[in-house]
This record gives structure tokens, C-alpha cells and sequence, in this order.
């Protein structure tokens, strides 16, 4: 198979870069060369937002193109176009942050988010339409949810691997036993790359099934892979809520009980499961995001584009103290 990789520098790009290398496929990436390829794979240079960008993708053809573009939808519209006749696949990389307000259960049939915007959910839902408008039925349409694993450069597990490192008494943002919904970008990458190759296309919910790991288990891993003696001290909901704690971005992953979590961590991914899609266990994601890290002395790329995550030490010691005295009284 022939692949074109727009991006593969970074993170589900770089995954899917190496993932078909080792299948043996011949791939060729498009982006400015600011980061070194693979040394295996044929680099074309071009800015996808400049007019001239796409140029160097002119002359050639490819089964498979492979997108992560997460902002400007006229930037997919450009690609789409560019390529609507010299690849057989599009697989865009979207999120099933395209819904809008999805329950419990949700499945591809839920509604989109509707009327303009420059957010993110609008700007993948713009790529999608782009993808579709330029190849139709053979546009794959991967709604990711929580992606995870090694390259990951928006900072989520990589800060709970570190603060776990650093031992000591670690909040752990309760209930333990909180399920969760993600996945691996291996996983995602795999799947993707098999599902186009077969000649699938439509909108796909690529994400674990619900409950495939709880903030237990993530935690418990990252002590684990660290071999850290740190001290996971759970804090229930409400009290992180009366402390204002921003999910998500303060506490990474995690997303209190209630609408919020079920709109992320309940959604109903049998289409994907019956297509193929299989989720490796979380021990394994975080051993093998600890050992990529320590790689970087336990430095990972962040993205430019997404706000910083993680709670301050003072924050955490803080909210730690006042937990203890209120259990105390």
C-alpha cells in the first residue's frame, strides 16, 4: 500500500507513520520539515495554509491519505480537493467532540453540533464535510474521543506519569472506580489504516468501550511504571468541585460523574468493535508512555495550539490539607 501522511511529525501522525513502515508500506509525509522524518519515508515540504502548499502532492497518486487536521476547515477543503483524484481513501482524524450534547448510549446517529463557529468541534465537523464532499463514501470519518499513548504532546498522561514519579502524597481525583473511554493512538492508528485499506468510510466512533479502565486503574498504572512509592489520596467530586477544580484540564483525563462524563466516557462503539477495533489494556499505554518519556528525561511536546494542563503543587497541597480536615472532623 501506498500512504501520504498530511502532518506525521506529531503524535496520531507520527503513530501512523510508523505503524504502516512496519507493515511495510510505502509512505510519503506533506508538511514544512521543521521536524525530521522517519529517514525511511519519502518527505514532501509544503504548509498546508499557504496557497502553494500542496503543490509537491501534485505529481503522484496514493491508496491511503491520512489527516489530523484539527483547525481551519478550508485547509482539509484544500487537501480533499487537491487529492480527490489521486487517492483512493481519506481518512480524516475528527473527534466525537462533533456532537452535540450526546448521552449515554450515543452512537454515530447522534446530532452534530449546528451553526457557525471557530471551535474545535466546528472545525473538525468542517473537515469532515470537506472529506465527504471531495470523496463520498470513501472518506473515513474516525471520531476519536480520549487519545492516549506514546508521543502524546497535550500533556495528559505525561503529567500524571511525572507527578506520580515525584512521589508523595498525589491527589486522586475520586471515585476510584470511574470508568473510562479511550484509546490508544495505535489502537486508533491500526484500525484506521485496516479499515481503509478494506475500503470502509463513514463516520466511526474509535474509542474503548465504556469502562475499559477506572481512574483506579490509570493511577495504579502510573505508579506502577514509575515505581514510584507515591500515595494516592482519593478526593470525592464535591469536595474538588467546592475547591474549584477544573476538570479535564486541572486534573487531565478526569471528568466528575454526570452529563459531562457521560457525554465522553458512555458512548456506544459497537460499530467500530464490529469492524475490528480492539483496545489494548491501560498498564500497557502508560508502561510504554513512562518508557517513551524517560527518553526525553520525562520532557514531552506540547502542542502550541491547546491551554497547559495539570494542578500547581500549592493547589494540589492545598486542596490535600483541607480534604484531611474535613475527613478529620
Amino acid at each position: 500500500m501506498e500512504l501520504l501522511v498530511l502532518g506525521g511529525s506529531d503524535f496520531v501522525g507520527r503513530t501512523a507513520v510508523e505503524h504502516a513502515l512496519a507493515l511495510g508500506w510505502d509512505v510519503t509525509v506533506l508538511n514544512r520539515g521543521t521536524t525530521a522524518s522517519d529517514p525511511r519515508v519519502t518527505q514532501l515540504r509544503g504548509d498546508r495554509r499557504m496557497a502553494d502548499g500542496l503543490d509537491s502532492i501534485r505529481e503522484r497518486n496514493w491508496d491511503i491519505a491520512f489527516d489530523t487536521w484539527s483547525w481551519e476547515p478550508g485547509v482539509v477543503t484544500r487537501s480533499t480537493s487537491a487529492l480527490a483524484d489521486r487517492v483512493r481513501s481519506y481518512v480524516y482524524v475528527s473527534s466525537r467532540s462533533v456532537y452535540d450534547a450526546p448521552r449515554a448510549g450515543a452512537t454515530e446517529t447522534w446530532p452534530t453540533v449546528q451553526g457557525p463557529g471557530d471551535d474545535y468541534a466546528r472545525c473538525k465537523l468542517g473537515g469532515e464535510h470537506a472529506a465527504v464532499t471531495a470523496f463520498g463514501v470513501q472518506a473515513l470519518l474516525v471520531r476519536a474521543g480520549l487519545i492516549l499513548g506514546p508521543y502524546e504532546n497535550i500533556g495528559r498522561l505525561p503529567w500524571w506519569l511525572n507527578r506520580i514519579e515525584r512521589a508523595g502524597d498525589v491527589l486522586a481525583p475520586g471515585p476510584a472506580d470511574l470508568t473510562l473511554q479511550y484509546i490508544d493512538a495505535r489502537d486508533l492508528v491500526g484500525w484506521s489504516l485496516d479499515a481503509a485499506a478494506r475500503g470502509l468510510g463513514g463516520p466511526y466512533d474509535v474509542v474503548s468501550r465504556p469502562g475499559h479502565a477506572t481512574m483506579r486503574e490509570v493511577l495504579q498504572a502510573c505508579v506502577a511504571a514509575t515505581r514510584s512509592d507515591a500515595r494516592l489520596r482519593w478526593v470525592q467530586p464535591e469536595v474538588l468541585g467546592a475547591a474549584g477544580v477544573q476538570p479535564w484540564t486541572e486534573l487531565p483525563i478526569w471528568i466528575p460523574p454526570g452529563a459531562d462524563h457521560d457525554s465522553l466516557h458512555a458512548s456506544d462503539v459497537s460499530r467500530a468493535y464490529a469492524e475490528g477495533l480492539r483496545a489494548r489494556p491501560i498498564q500497557e499505554t502508560v508502561a510504554d508512555t513512562w518508557r517513551w518519556l524517560q527518553s526525553l528525561n520525562g520532557r514531552a511536546p506540547v502542542r502550541g495550539d491547546r491551554p497547559p494542563v495539570g494542578l500547581s503543587a500549592d493547589r494540589e497541597a492545598a486542596i490535600l490539607a483541607d480534604a484531611g480536615r474535613a475527613g478529620g472532623r
